[in-house]
Parts: structure tokens; sequence; C-alpha cells
């Protein structure tokens, strides 16, 4: 219901103060009858009144024609109308690339999503590695992937690491340390004076084996962040085929994003989950559950 504060003010400008982007808005002009005021369809910069409804029907995101309804494990931590939480195994891209069309966690989705009847349109909210396990979010409409995106770029989305590192990590810490592209590699990532600023937070939980289990949160999100960090101060992750590719105790980076905390988007409740750290990472510290 439109409120007093919003007489006289255009449709369009109550739907970007409700997290509408520029791009939805545009989608919605196409869609005729698709924003109505009472029962009337109305354009949006026609002016509201106090006390009439606002309608909007969501549409939903564009279809991806090259994800491939595929078979495979899918474990779903959360659902509703809105979004998925998904905990990703290590080893499965997120998105269908050159050299994985059928086998990404997009796949899996899509195949689960046709089960119920509808075509996959699901959008990630962030990334993790292929080896990196662990939580993922999915926006399941056009609304959902703005509001998520924009939490994600006012950082109201948190993410908490639990990363195994070679040797025995301090109590706690902070790395701060720019990071660039190495020169002549397309992934590679080093430490530079001339990189993007990074900052990285740590709390060791244990250690066994001569390895630590560490707590990590990101202040930056730069591409492989927390492997390049934890090399640099000398204690990097076991697995890592790029920047300590010694597989005696695991063979993959010994990553797992832990924790998720965001607003939700259509309803504001602030969401926590948690996904188990894989055995694979457990075994590293004799630990068997």
């Amino acid at each position: 219901m439109i409120p007093p504060e919003c007489d006289g003010v255009p449709v369009q400008d109550i739907l970007r103060e409700h997290g509408f982007s520029r791009r939805l808005l545009i989608g919605l002009k196409k869609i005729p009858g698709s924003v109505r005021l009472d029962s009337e369809p109305v354009y949006l910069v026609v002016r509201a009144q106090a006390g009439q409804r606002l309608y909007v029907d969501l549409p939903t995101l564009s279809p991806a024609e090259n994800v491939v309804p595929t078979a495979l494990p899918l474990d779903i931590v959360y659902e509703d109308e809105d979004l998925f939480v998904l905990n990703k195994p290590a080893g499965m891209p997120v998105h269908p690339s050159q050299g994985h069309y059928d086998d990404t966690l997009c796949n899996a989705l899509a195949f689960y999503l046709q089960g119920q009847g509808d075509r996959f349109s699901a959008h990630a909210v962030g990334r993790l590695d292929r080896d990196t396990s662990g939580l993922v979010l999915f926006a399941r409409h056009e609304l959902s992937s703005c509001k998520l995106s924009a939490a994600m770029r006012d950082r109201q989305i948190h993410r908490e690491y639990r990363a195994i590192c070679t040797g025995i990590l301090p109590e706690s810490g902070t790395i701060d340390a720019p990071i660039a592209r190495a020169h002549g590699s397309t992934i590679e990532r080093i430490i530079s004076a001339d990189g993007d600023p990074a900052v990285t937070h740590f709390r060791r939980l244990d250690c066994a084996n001569g390895y630590s289990l560490a707590a990590v949160r990101l202040k930056t999100g730069r591409t492989h962040q927390i492997r390049v960090h934890m090399k640099h101060i000398g204690h990097p992750l076991p697995g890592d085929f790029l920047y300590n590719p010694d597989y005696s105790v695991i063979g993959r980076q010994a990553l797992h994003s832990w924790q998720l905390s965001f607003p939700h988007p259509m309803t504001g409740a602030y969401l926590t989950f948690t996904a188990p750290i894989p055995a694979d990472m457990r075994a590293i510290l004799g630990k068997q559950a």
C-alpha cells in the first residue's frame, strides 16, 4: 500500500527505493500490465496516490540456454521462491565454461529445477573456485538478483571460510598486501606493490600434524586472495596446484566456504547458514567427524 509520504511520487521512484535496478525497470516497461495501481495497469511515470496498492509481476531471470540439465549430486542447504543456498563440493565449477559443459553446479541446479517443471534461470551471487568447497548463493528472479547484488556491493553479504594452512599459524592476524596478476599468466596472482588492495583477517582454531585450521574473513574480494595471502606469510594451503602443489595430505586446495550471512532480498530478515567442513580437510588434522 502506498504510504502518505509517497503520495504523488512516480511509481518508478517508489520501485527504485525498494531495490529495483534501472535494468529491471526497463524490463518492466517491456511487459504490458506488469505494473498496476490497484487493478489498473499503469506506466512507471504515473504518480501514485496514498492508499493505493501497487502490484508488480516480477520477470524471471533470462533462461540460460547453454546450461544443460545434468543429474549430479546437489546439496540444497536452503531454498525459497527468491533464492537458493547450495553446498558446492570440491572439484565442481560453479558455471559452465570451456571443458566444463555439463559438470557444474549450474548444471545440477538446472536438473533439479527441470524436475519441478521450471527452466534454469537462477543467478549465482558471488563465486567460488572450482576446488574450493562450500556455500554458494543463487538468486531465483530479477528483483532478488538486483537486491542481492546490491547487498554484495554494499558489503552486507558476509562469508567466513575454513582453511587448512601448512605450519602453525599465529593465534590471529591481518594480512594487508596488494594482489596483482602474475606476468604472463591469466590465472596466477602475486603480491605486488602496484596490485589491488587486499586485506585478509584470520584466526587459528586448531592445529595438529603440522597444520593449522583457520577461520578466515575477507575485507576485500580479490581472485585467489586467501591462497595468495597465506603463501605470502609462509603458511600456504596444502593441495593448491598454483601456490603450493603438495598433494601429500589432500588433492585440492584445503579451503571451504563455511558460513554465509546476508539480508533476505525480500523480507530483510538476516539469514545465516553453515556447511560442515568436508572429510578431506578434517582428515588432515586427524579429525573423523
